[in-house]
């Protein structure tokens, strides 16, 4: 007889640099808590999947950002600018159109903000450009030279007070005539001057403008006065912003990739004056180990979905996903076919996430399409949706070990027509670096409810051991809860 223990599921993403420490992966699943006695303390739910509501293309047709105005949403997909329109056909059905309203050259991500009627997207170091539907002209580039040239190329933009403020390359902060972005004034600009660090980009917090530098955040006020109304009011804080499009709104605060002087990139949040990290130090260690130009284009967005309120950081090769309410992070990855045949494996597809028409729609890292992000959905685009979790390594003290038995309780009876009887995959590993072969438990056909995830007779660890599960089928997934039965002083020969 063994020793039966309760595992826990709620650690979330820690893949530590010396994985016999911790491989402690969450992927494409993310930690929830349930707010009253429940079976376990955590449990972990499929992140949700994808389905194509529009495309503009495949070919070049990469979004580049998108935003939502008067309930109306707008895609930059390659050079093109469109607004998603829906109507409903005979039949009570969602129909939905893409409307192409202007060219914006270039291939970066760009600023958005709106003041109502106006849409002013911004290419960084580029042009700026206003889409407004009521008026005679609907797509137009900014020509005003105070807005060029004057004080610097245009980087980023936000919009506070009637007013469309943008940061330049030159340090200064300049911002746009009252609710017109197509007039501004060589006189109407500040900078931040409290440290004479570059600025990297502007946000807006509890209606208050907040500048964020290299080294420095510094905030404003809206004093009324002529010329510049926008007045320092003390806000400063010594940590830097690394990444401009990084910068995230949540709650009362934001969030944002930086750190201070001389310091390694980290996450971070600010609400009120003091910063707080939010990253770990697995998380930490991975930022590091992209250039400072990767890190300058990674790129961050937030939604709320069924409870949960998720901000996701996405590098070149990983993305990284905080949950405010239950304050863990997961990862999120892609996979898809390419053009040869092959399987791809890419972070997160999704580029940018607006909630309109009463769901959450995402603009495309790979081509045009236009997604929905839904929790009953279980592919990507067709794609499967790899769902794994490895959990923190369990030991007795340096002592030899059998695992007699692992047993996963699941929501069971999930079979659909698609995947009439999907299964669960377990590996084991006795060094927290490689795993042995998967072995599968099914989850129950529709209608089973009662099935039950058993793995028995696991044989001996030496020293510790790393348990990992793994789902791929086309259904519904939940863990929750996770018991094994160990027996000390294991004989040999496993």
């Amino acid at each position: 007889m063994g020793q039966a223990v309760e595992v826990p599921l709620g650690g979330g993403y820690y893949v530590s640099d010396s994985l016999p420490l911790s491989n402690q992966r969450c992927l494409n699943l993310y930690v929830d808590r349930p707010q009253a006695a429940a079976l376990s303390e955590a449990i972990l739910k499929g992140t949700p999947g994808l389905t194509q509501i529009a495309t503009s293309g495949v070919i070049n047709q990469i979004n580049r950002g998108s935003h939502v105005k008067e309930g109306k949403p707008y895609f930059l997909n390659g050079e093109t600018l469109y607004r998603l329109d829906k109507t409903i056909d005979s039949a009570g059905a969602d129909v939905f159109t893409l409307v192409a309203l202007g060219i914006i050259p270039g291939n970066s991500r760009c600023s958005f903000a709106d003041n109502g009627s106006q849409l002013l997207v911004l290419v960084p170091g580029g042009n700026g450009y206003i889409i407004n539907e009521s008026a005679g002209t609907v797509f137009q580039q900014i020509t005003d030279l105070d807005f060029t040239t004057t004080n610097g190329k245009p980087q980023y933009v936000v919009y506070i007070d009637s007013f469309f403020v943008v940061t330049t390359d030159a340090k200064k902060i300049i911002k746009s005539s009252s609710n017109d972005g197509l007039i501004w004034s060589a006189l109407d600009f500040t900078s931040a001057e409290a440290d004479p660090d570059a600025i990297v980009a502007p946000i807006v917090v509890k209606n208050k403008l907040t500048i964020t530098g290299t080294e420095t955040i510094e905030g404003f006020d809206n004093l009324g006065l002529s010329g510049f109304p926008f007045q320092r009011n003390g806000l400063f804080v010594q940590k830097g912003c690394f990444a401009p499009q990084s910068l995230v709104n949540i709650n009362d605060g934001f969030m944002f990739i930086g750190g201070g002087v001389d310091e390694s990139p980290a996450i971070w949040t600010l609400n009120g004056s003091t910063p707080q990290k939010v990253s770990t130090t697995a998380i930490d260690e991975m930022l590091q180990s992209f250039s400072q130009a990767e890190i300058n284009a990674s790129f961050a967005f937030s939604y709320a979905q069924s409870g949960a309120y998720f901000v996701e950081f996405s590098l070149p090769t990983i993305t990284f996903v905080y949950d405010v309410i239950s304050k863990v992070w997961h990862e999120r990855e892609s996979k898809y076919v390419d053009s040869t045949g092959a399987i791809q494996t890419v972070r997160h597809r999704v580029n940018s996430i607006v909630t309109a028409y009463g769901r959450v729609l995402c603009g495309d890292s790979l081509d045009g399409r236009i997604g929905v992000l839904d929790l009953d959905v279980y592919t990507e685009y067709t794609n499967p949706i790899i769902r794994a979790f490895s959990l923190s390594p369990f030991a007795d003290l340096g002592s030899s070990m059998s695992l007699n038995s692992i047993e996963l309780t699941t929501e069971s009876g999930v079979g659909n027509v698609e995947k009439p009887d999907p299964e669960v995959r377990m590996r084991t590993s006795i060094d927290g670096k490689t795993f042995n072969d998967p072995i599968s438990a099914p989850l129950g056909k529709i209608g089973e409810y009662n099935i039950r995830q058993i793995w028995r007779r696991l044989g001996r660890f030496p020293r510790f051991g790393v348990l990992m599960f793994e789902f791929s089928d086309p259904c519904k997934f939940r863990a929750l809860k996770l018991r094994m039965n160990v027996k000390q002083g294991a004989q040999r020969g496993r």
